[in-house]
């Protein structure tokens, strides 16, 4: 027993999520690519220098891996989700650019409430002065009955989050990244740093059923990372520390287990990363561009929002 007090988080007062003012809404979400002749234009009139040329070989890369079989990993914070480009990745998933999807505890929160609701992001602003923030009863009820779920079946979090979506037959679940990816069999791997996020601070949060399923996702994710050696691609989109920390061990994981018994295996070398974001951190650069492809493959850095550059990005794949 600690000698230290602790609050108690049953005197914790909640409010329904449905009459909760949200920031995010299906309405305003991006619509995936369309047409490919005004994109192949656009990607041939780009000037051969510096990012434009870096752009162009992270598309080769992605192409390539496709062509080849070799995993793709989407690595995402949860910003993507609030920035609506959701239909954008599902139409990625769908046509083959995704192997594996990985993001951290509140991305799937966020896609959780989108697909039960069609809505998240809360005004914290707001909410952070009367301590209302991050206490709407239902996400942390669901969350919590998911992740009890999750240790029962032995499943990872995001596996389990995906197959509930379903169960409750959600009313705007084609707009989830955790449903599509289950229904695909596609995995989407959560994350989870505790204390980081809004479930975390009610009664009901089950913190063993939590650490269980969000390790059982980092195997996963560790397993997919094995395979990358030789023209996998790793992209990473807006997580500043915690998925570039995460990702950083599971090839360590990979690389020792790999080359336990042959050596060659583990080195799991020559693949191309690249980190998009708004503003260029140490972490993602560190972990994801330098690093891993210190002696061999390609890292690559490209600074923009989000709501532009995913969109982009994916355009110009469905294009080549």
């Amino acid at each position: 027993m600690t000698h230290y007090q602790k609050i108690d988080l049953n005197k914790i007062k909640t409010y329904s999520i449905k009459g909760r003012k949200s920031k995010t809404q299906i309405k305003d979400f991006a619509k995936p690519p369309g047409s490919k002749g005004d994109v192949r234009n656009l990607l041939g009139g780009l000037p051969k220098c510096l990012k434009a040329n870096d752009f162009r070989k992270l598309l080769n890369s992605i192409i390539k891996a496709k062509r080849r079989g070799k995993p793709i990993i989407f690595m995402f914070g949860a910003h993507v989700i609030k920035c609506g480009v959701s239909p954008v990745l599902v139409d990625l998933m769908q046509n083959g650019f995704i192997s594996l999807l990985a993001t951290n505890g509140a991305g799937a929160i966020h896609d959780l409430e989108i697909a039960l609701w069609g809505k998240t992001s809360e005004e914290v602003e707001r909410s952070i002065r009367d301590g209302s923030f991050g206490m709407a009863k239902e996400t942390a009820e669901i969350f919590n009955q998911v992740s009890s779920f999750a240790q029962k079946e032995s499943l990872g979090l995001g596996e389990a989050i995906g197959k509930k979506i379903w169960e409750l037959k959600a009313k705007f679940r084609k707009h989830s990244l955790l449903a599509n990816a289950f229904k695909l069999r596609i995995p989407l791997t959560v994350h989870v740093a505790f204390g980081t996020d809004i479930v975390h601070q009610h009664p009901n949060f089950d913190a063993s059923s939590t650490g269980f399923a969000t390790h059982t996702d980092f195997k996963i994710l560790a397993n997919e990372v094995s395979k990358l050696n030789n023209g996998g691609v790793v992209l990473h989109f807006g997580s500043a520390v915690i998925l570039p920390e995460v990702f950083l061990k599971a090839l360590s994981v990979a690389r020792n287990v790999k080359g336990r018994t042959r050596p060659d295996e583990g080195r799991i070398e020559n693949f191309t990363t690249a980190n998009f974001d708004m503003i260029q951190h140490y972490r993602p650069n560190l972990n994801l561009v330098l690093r891993p492809t210190q002696k061999s493959g390609q890292g690559f850095s490209f600074s923009g929002h989000h709501e532009i550059m995913l969109p982009l990005l994916a355009w110009a794949l469905k294009a080549m």
